[in-house]
């Protein structure tokens, strides 16, 4: 019997909900730990700017590569297992980062990380389908899911620089060891196995998506240092191109898919999936470019650098927490239009700053409108990702929901890092210059996702809410 099944009592679900959020944590948490260490860690184990570009992109590429090889994982074996194999790895990896002493060592490390992380992410979203029962108990388990996505980038910021500045930044990874062996031991006590469902291991289709989606991403991530007309960027985007054609045609024919095809049957989940990824695109953006300004054109120490993300993070927990609420009385999808546009409007805000303007209007102000959009934006993009899905898909949507998640991160890096290089001057000139430049780029990518809302989730919802009254019994009473 599922824990969905019935009513959780308070603290059960408070003690679901902390493994679940812990887990999830910790994975946001080191996409952004790395950072605000970047001149600590290049100075200390005297990586070149490339190798230090690949201790990120080796995390990213195993990541995305892997999810929904993850998520299929979880649905074979149990979800909670997953997760507890997933946090071993995690864990290890994490301790091994820590101790690395040269670039060869950190960045495997790093891949290691992406093995886990790729357990974790697919395995605490299902879980929460899984231990949840559909209504308010769920809407606002999922508030808290996307609450962490936001609120762990920026707080990734600040424990990275103040890691950096006042320790070491191996600290910031150490950090996961006692923390992850906590949630390991909590786990199992905690939350209930999901069903292993029987069936196949679709072989084929988990060797095309690592492999399309890995290929895709290493494709972007090093278009910026090759050139995006060089022959290798060329051959791994036709590469990952036919990789992905080819999984669609074989998941179309197999009976135990790895990817359901039915999960884009609907409009609202589909126009969801584009979402996500467009506005991760342009968060991923807005942290790494405001962390570099902050430190080449404020002078600003790691920990100061940190610490100023803080009008974000505040904010953006604060309304993550009113989601719920407001999505009761004003509808998901008026929320996630306000969010996106409330981000579209701080990023362009950013793209003004300058070093003779005071970071509370250049910087905090802004801040302040991008925390907000994220606490609105995260949690109805996630539901509307797992909307209508059965318990034997949660796995596969959770899978989908963040591949998109990590898609538009590698994506949308790759492209601003190359707008900005257009950025001229020295110093903090080119900073101010490569920073106006992406920004300016980034705010298309909020439009752009405002759009596919307009498009997809709205009448989605709309078309969702009528079947649902049609086939209510209480309409044909």
């Amino acid at each position: 019997m599922s824990a969905a099944s019935g009513r959780l009592t308070r603290r059960r679900a408070a003690g679901i909900l902390i493994v679940i959020l812990v887990s999830y944590f910790m994975i946001v948490l080191d996409n952004s730990v790395l950072f605000t260490g970047v001149p600590s860690i290049q100075g200390d184990l005297r990586l070149s700017a490339a190798s230090m570009s690949w201790a990120q992109d080796a995390y990213t590429l195993v990541f995305g590569g892997f999810l929904l090889l993850g998520a299929r994982t979880g649905d074979l074996l149990g979800r909670r297992r997953a997760l507890i194999i997933g946090l071993v790895v995690f864990v290890v990896a994490s301790l091994f980062v820590g101790l690395a002493q040269n670039g060869g060592w950190l960045i495997s490390a790093r891949a290691l990380q992406g093995v886990g992380a790729a357990l974790v992410a697919p395995s605490s979203l299902a879980l929460i389908t899984a231990s949840f029962p559909p209504g308010q108990e769920r809407a606002r388990a999922v508030a808290w899911y996307g609450a962490t996505a936001g609120i762990g980038g920026g707080l990734g910021l600040v424990i990275g620089g103040a890691c950096a500045h006042l320790l070491s930044w191996r600290a910031g990874f150490f950090l996961n060891v006692p923390i992850g062996a906590a949630v390991m031991v909590l786990a199992p006590k905690v939350l209930a196995e999901t069903q292993q469902l029987e069936g196949r291991f679709d072989l084929i289709g988990a060797m095309a998506a690592t492999a399309g989606v890995g290929v895709g991403v290493f494709a972007v991530s090093h278009a910026v240092e090759v050139g995006w007309g060089s022959l290798q960027t060329l051959v791994c985007i036709c590469a990952a191109v036919v990789l992905l054609i080819g999984l669609i045609l074989h998941e179309h024919r197999v009976a135990q898919p790895i990817i359901p095809l039915r999960l884009f049957a609907s409009r609202e989940r589909s126009g969801a999936y584009i979402s996500r990824f467009l506005y991760m695109g342009a968060m991923i953006g807005f942290f790494y470019f405001t962390s570099q300004y902050l430190q080449t054109a404020l002078g600003f120490n790691p920990l100061i650098a940190g610490l100023a993300f803080l009008p974000m993070t505040a904010v953006n927990f604060v309304t993550a927490l009113l989601v719920p609420r407001l999505s009761r009385r004003l509808g998901a999808p008026l929320l996630l239009i306000v969010g996106v546009a409330a981000t579209l409007i701080g990023i362009f805000w950013l793209s003004r700053a300058s070093p003779e303007t005071p970071y509370a209007v250049a910087v905090a102000a802004p801040m302040v409108l991008i925390g907000a959009g994220q606490g609105f934006t995260f949690a109805p993009l996630t539901s509307a990702g797992i909307s209508g899905i059965s318990g034997s898909d949660a796995g596969a949507a959770s899978g989908i929901v963040n591949t998109a998640h990590q898609l538009g991160q590698a994506v949308g890096l790759s492209v601003l890092v190359s707008v900005a290089a257009t950025g001229t001057g020295h110093g903090a000139d080119q900073a101010v210059t490569q920073t106006h430049a992406a920004f300016v780029a980034a705010s298309i990518l909020p439009c752009l996702c405002l759009a596919t809302i307009l498009v997809t989730i709205v009448p989605g919802t709309r078309e969702t809410a009528l079947a649902n009254a049609e086939t209510s019994p209480e309409l044909h009473r």
